[in-house]
C-alpha cells in the first residue's frame, strides 16, 4: 500500500515537472550586457569575445536573452558553447528567480 501511494506521488510529480517544461529561443549573453548589445563594452572585437570576457574577467554569468527578457541559466557550462548565437533552451522556468532550469541547449534554425 504505501509503495503504491510513493509510486503515485513519483508518476504526479513526474507530470507536474513535464508539463512546466518550456523552449525559450534567444541569443546566448552575459549578465552585463543583458540585452545582447556588446557595444557599450566592447572588452573584444566579437560579441563572443566581449561576453566570454565579461564572464573570465569581471565574474558575469551567461544568461538568455529573448528580445525582451532576460533569463539566468542554470547550466554555465552548456551555455558557454553558444555565446553570441541564437538558442533554443528547453528546461523549466523559475519564475521567481527568472531562472530557467535548463534540460538542453541546441542551436536555433
Amino acid at each position: 500500500m504505501l509503495a503504491s501511494l510513493g509510486l503515485t506521488l513519483l508518476t504526479v510529480w513526474a507530470l507536474a515537472a513535464a508539463q512546466n517544461k518550456q523552449t525559450f529561443t534567444g541569443t546566448i549573453t552575459d549578465d552585463m550586457c543583458p540585452r545582447a548589445d556588446h557595444s557599450q563594452m566592447r572588452m573584444g572585437p566579437t560579441d563572443a569575445e566581449c561576453a566570454a570576457a565579461c564572464i573570465d574577467e569581471h565574474g558575469a554569468s551567461y544568461i538568455l536573452f529573448d528580445g525582451e527578457s532576460a533569463y539566468n541559466l542554470s547550466d554555465q557550462r552548456a551555455a558557454a558553447k553558444f555565446v553570441a548565437q541564437k538558442v533554443r533552451v528547453t528546461g523549466t522556468l523559475d519564475s521567481k528567480t527568472h531562472t530557467i532550469h535548463v534540460e538542453s541547449i541546441s542551436a536555433a534554425k
